[in-house]
């Protein structure tokens, strides 16, 4: 480890590391514009400029440079500082004075630096150059007479996500930035750009004008939109949350977050429901939440209820209707709406065991009914980093445009019996094998055959397990460690004919099954399950409620309340709290620190953040696996849950960017 000195401090620094890193290590703050920890460097901003001996008499750029030893880094002499000026003096030649009505200022880089190393002043005269707008979808907004040329964008869409979309034309000072022939960027990940621009280039178009960061209430959250868990940020406004930003978790999701993630937030205030309904004469009419509760006990159902959980749920809720089904003498709890009846005894074998991290580190990575890309775009990017270290990549199921270099063995789950030698080959050199299964694959009853391969492939090493389940539920796997599976999953419910059905969220049940029994649909939007209700109870949605959710890989995680629920709308928990007394039982909870309690008191692990421990994979039982995988469960990426599919934003992204056409919308 080479040691080097910056500004008489001396320090040893990382095989490897650039004198930018070695001052950051030291404490001390260099300016940068186009270098980003998570992007290749390309040094060509010039901001972090510093003064490096032995070298030549001269600034250098700290971004590209080595450290090597014996190095001696000055980051504040008379030398840098006018460097700086200078450099800072050149970007701005170009840039436009409309700060005032640009949608990055107060969290401008530009802005940042040019008081922190401008010098105050501008020497320049002629006419500034200008460039023509650049369409980039429904998603990004574009002024880029703002560009300074960092290529952050372009280098994002690159190596991140794997989409050759944005780049560069022309050279010099008439460079600019723009997507292929002027298309919308398409790609799950696109809106990632707008916050790696460090200027008012790409900035959000439904969040323009909105609001300055100011105004904010920022409030700490977690994704919902699939089962990776993506840590966010919710900024709200009154009772209105206006966007969703990517907080820093390298172990989940970086500093990226889906397209979904960040843009269905307007659904949150559109088709919700903010009073009870019940339906009389085939017709929803709104009433009272007292005679909600007289319909509702009036049948009096004994043991004879069931909950569906949905997709977008927290512990919490689903523990409460545990509560309230357990002292009514019922277990009917099912979380897999769409009929899924897997095992599971063992929940290790229906986690996703190699962790997010440690997927990248795989070098033979074999996905079963899985579109990775719509299911979970951060764990696509993962597996794009595993593939650059040389990971070879096959899947079974029809095909998708992967962003990574992939052998499609076809539609024929029989295949996993008889693996063709090239699969066999890289998994008997691979250090790290893994296999991902998915929605469509546990749907097809693979799971058992998905485990006969742990010994048959080598998974599982020391300090390896390469078995993964990729779910794209939130909820999902918050629910199995509070047991809402059935063992012949639906079917055991719609089989107890129930008189009650909880739908909790419940939005992808085929309610048909249930046409003799009441139907109570507990959620926030109007949407699948709320039109097959006979009473409709309004909810909180996963921003206006405090929160425990689990990940694919069994990571615990709590989100904070942003904002409150609209008109009647209550939280979950205190919904099925009253429906207790309306039933006449008690479920030993009065506040949400006692359900929490409760809660942590039945299953340990809900109430410590981070991995949960699920023990050992099972034994596979010999199964000879056939049938076809003919779709993937997910066929609209843009509007998978009632959230998404109430979102405006969202709405057009599905109509532009994934069928071609404009979104209709009425006559002004």
């Amino acid at each position: 480890m080479p040691k080097v000195t910056v500004d008489g401090q001396e320090i040893e620094v990382p095989d490897g590391a650039t004198v930018l890193q070695a001052c950051e290590l030291a404490g001390k703050e260099i300016p940068r514009f186009c270098y980003h920890e998570r992007l290749s460097i390309a040094g060509n901003c010039r901001m972090c400029l510093v003064e490096v001996k032995p070298g030549p008499p001269k600034p250098q750029a700290s971004c590209a440079l080595p450290a090597t030893e014996g190095q001696e880094i000055r980051t504040d002499s008379e030398m840098v500082k006018k460097a700086r000026e200078g450099v800072m003096e050149f970007l701005l030649i170009n840039h436009p004075l409309d700060c005032p009505i640009c949608d990055q200022g107060g969290e401008c880089d530009l802005q940042d630096q040019s008081v922190a190393y401008g010098r105050g002043g501008s020497r320049y005269h002629e006419n500034k150059r200008a460039v023509t707008e650049k369409y980039m979808g429904p998603l990004i907004k574009t002024v880029m007479t703002r560009c300074i040329h960092c290529t952050r964008c372009v280098r994002f869409s690159e190596e991140i996500a794997g989409v050759d979309e944005i780049g560069a034309l022309y050279r010099g000072e008439s460079m600019q930035i723009t997507t292929y022939l002027e298309h919308a960027a398409k790609h799950e990940m696109s809106a990632n750009v707008i916050d790696l621009c460090p200027v008012g280039a790409l900035t959000s178009r439904p969040y323009a004008f909105e609001a300055r960061p100011w105004e904010l209430k920022k409030t700490l959250s977690i994704d919902v939109s699939d089962a990776i868990g993506a840590n966010i940020r919710l900024d709200s406004r009154g009772r209105e949350v206006l966007r969703a930003l990517p907080r820093i978790n390298d172990d989940v999701n970086e500093e990226w977050i889906s397209d979904k993630a960040r843009y269905q937030v307007d659904g949150l205030t559109r088709r919700r429901l903010d009073k009870v309904w019940i339906r009389k004469n085939g017709k929803l009419q709104a009433a009272s939440w007292e005679e909600a509760f007289k319909k509702v006990a009036a049948v009096k159902p004994g043991n004879s209820i069931a909950a569906i959980a949905g997709d977008l749920l927290d512990c919490e809720t689903m523990y409460a209707a545990k509560a309230l089904l357990k002292a009514m003498g019922s277990d009917l709890l099912e979380g897999r709406q769409t009929g899924m009846d897997y095992d599971v005894s063992s929940l290790a074998a229906v986690n996703f065991n190699s962790t997010l991290a440690g997927i990248e580190t795989a070098d033979a990575i074999l996905i079963v009914g899985s579109h990775v890309r719509w299911e979970a775009p951060l764990v696509n990017v993962r597996l794009r980093k595993a593939v650059k270290r040389g990971a070879k990549v096959f899947i079974v199921g029809p095909e998708w445009e992967t962003t990574f270099p992939a052998t499609f063995l076809g539609n024929d789950l029989s295949v996993l019996s008889q693996l063709p030698p090239e699969v066999l080959d890289a998994f008997a050199e691979a250090q790290s094998p893994a296999v991902i299964l998915g929605g469509a694959a546990l749907a097809k009853g693979a799971l058992s055959a998905g485990l006969s391969l742990v010994e048959r492939l080598g998974l599982v090493k020391e300090n390896w397990n390469g078995f993964n389940v990729l779910h794209f539920s939130a909820s999902r796997m918050g629910g199995l460690m509070l047991g809402y599976a059935q063992k012949g999953g639906m079917a055991d419910i719609v089989g107890a004919t129930p008189k009650v059905v909880l739908a909790l969220g419940a939005d992808e049940v085929d309610y048909t099954q249930f046409a003799d029994s009441l139907k109570v649909y507990i959620g926030h939007h109007g949407d699948k399950g709320a039109h097959a209700a006979d009473v409709i109870l309004p909810a909180a949605s996963y921003a206006e409620k405090d929160g425990t959710y689990v990940n694919t890989e069994g990571r615990v995680q709590f989100a904070e309340k942003a904002v409150f629920a609209p008109g009647d709308a209550r939280e979950d928990w205190t919904i099925l709290r009253a429906l207790a007394d309306a039933f006449g039982v008690s479920v030993g909870f009065d506040s949400f620190t006692q359900l929490q309690s409760a809660m942590i008191a039945e299953v340990p692990a809900l109430g410590q953040e981070g991995l949960a421990n699920y023990g050992v994979l099972p034994k596979a039982k010999a199964t000879k696996l056939s049938g076809t995988i003919d779709a993937y469960p997910i066929r609209d990426f843009y509007l998978t849950n009632p959230v998404a599919r109430a979102s405006t934003v969202m709405q057009k992204c599905s109509a532009e960017l994934l069928h071609g056409s404009e979104l209709a919308e009425a006559a002004e």
